[in-house]
């Protein structure tokens, strides 16, 4: 983002809001904020600031009216003021501006008490059946099916009704100073016009992942949930955020069936034939995967989409898909990799029919990091690559 010394003095007020007591039901006249937090709101992405700006540009909801203008504390007052119905928010195309004010988490009640997994669980489904069930030496090398595999699908389905918010479009969501949003997934699904900002994201966690026997060797855990999804969207800017696992790092986890059980996936992912992506100045911190763009190696409907910008972000200590590319035109520029093991993979995944330009990024590798291990190649068309710097820590 090519940002102003007006525009860096404006961000730096925003941030040092103290709103007034208001809820997601304010009146017409809009809740209480600073001249700062109004004008950042209403921001749009800077002309020629990556693919997000192509045509006619991101605009959020800039537009919207004084009564779509919210303040929120709680996961209710959030799926409130993004329509009020979270089943059909992602419908709701009127421009609307919401502020996160403090932590919401996604397994808070409407009383404001949380649940845990096995809250959302299935009646017919456990973590220790389903390890004695489709134990690799009971079940095989064939994919988990039955009664308890459909037990946990329908897990899954109680926890994403939970903790996955939907987003419509002309819709602009940021975070006052110290805004979180833990235990959820914001979904930009088929649609267009959103601007995420000034958020931090931490433990998007599955509470059932999938075991999946097939894939790779020895076959490995699975889950669902990302921080940020865009699919089937255009025109979406994702700026000054943080991403992270929280205190519930994968590392954490138990090994089950020989493999790290991970509970959770992506931090930014895109897919599903989006486009038109810029993700600026954000961070991502001590994660595994971290950004996917493209769905499948399939060749289909993602040919001549997922036109991503990647630019100023800090990966700091993250271990793979920084990002990985399928089909994309993807530019990734001015980025700092800061990278240490164990574990880590590989930085820039260069995947089937993508064309990446990494220009001006600059790595620290830790001792145990071998600079031949920042790219690897899945039979990608392009890699442009120009003023890359590296350094040993």
């Amino acid at each position: 983002m090519r940002t102003t010394a007006a525009g860096a003095a404006l961000l730096v007020a925003a941030l040092s809001i103290i709103t007034a007591a208001t809820s997601a039901t304010a009146a017409p006249a809009g809740p209480t904020l600073s001249w700062a937090a109004r004008q950042l709101g209403r921001q749009a992405l800077p002309a020629n600031d990556g693919w997000a700006a192509e045509g006619p540009g991101t605009s959020g909801g800039g537009a919207a009216a004084p009564d779509r203008i919210h303040v929120v504390r709680t996961r209710a007052e959030l799926v409130a003021a993004l329509g009020g119905d979270n089943a059909r928010n992602a419908t709701d195309a009127t421009p609307k501006i919401v502020y996160v004010d403090g932590v919401i988490d996604g397994f808070e009640r409407p009383d404001g008490t949380l649940l845990d997994c096995a809250d959302l669980a299935d009646p017919e489904y456990s973590l220790d059946a389903y390890l004695a069930a489709y134990d690799p030496a009971v079940w095989g090398r064939a994919d988990p099916s039955g009664p308890l595999e459909t037990a946990r699908v329908r897990s899954v389905a109680n926890q994403t009704r939970q903790t996955q918010i939907n987003v419509g479009s002309n819709t602009t969501i940021i975070g006052l100073r110290n805004a979180r949003l833990t235990g959820l997934t914001l979904m930009v699904d088929r649609v267009s016009n959103v601007i995420v900002r000034n958020l931090t994201f931490d433990d998007a966690r599955d509470c059932f992942p999938a075991w999946s026997p097939t894939d790779g060797d020895t076959g490995n855990w699975k889950s669902q949930y990302d921080h940020l999804s865009v699919r089937r969207s255009e025109h979406v800017w994702v700026d000054h955020n943080t991403f992270t696992d929280g205190d519930n790092p994968d590392s954490a986890q138990p090994s089950r069936f020989g493999r790290p059980y991970q509970v959770h996936d992506g931090s930014l992912d895109v897919t599903h034939t989006a486009s038109l992506v810029t993700a600026s100045w954000n961070r991502f911190v001590g994660r595994d995967k971290l950004m996917l763009i493209g769905s499948s190696n399939t060749v289909g409907p993602d040919v001549d989409r997922l036109r991503v910008t990647v630019h100023h972000n800090l990966f700091d200590g993250d271990l793979q898909r920084l990002p990985r590319v399928r089909f994309g035109q993807v530019d990734v520029h001015n980025n700092h990799y800061r990278l240490r093991g164990p574990g880590f993979e590989y930085a820039l995944g260069v995947g089937v029919q993508s064309a990446i330009h990494a220009e001006n990024n600059f790595f620290t590798l830790a001792d145990d990091i071998d600079p031949a291990d920042l790219i690897r190649d899945w039979g990608g068309t392009a890699l442009t690559e120009r003023g890359q710097l590296a350094a040993a820590r």
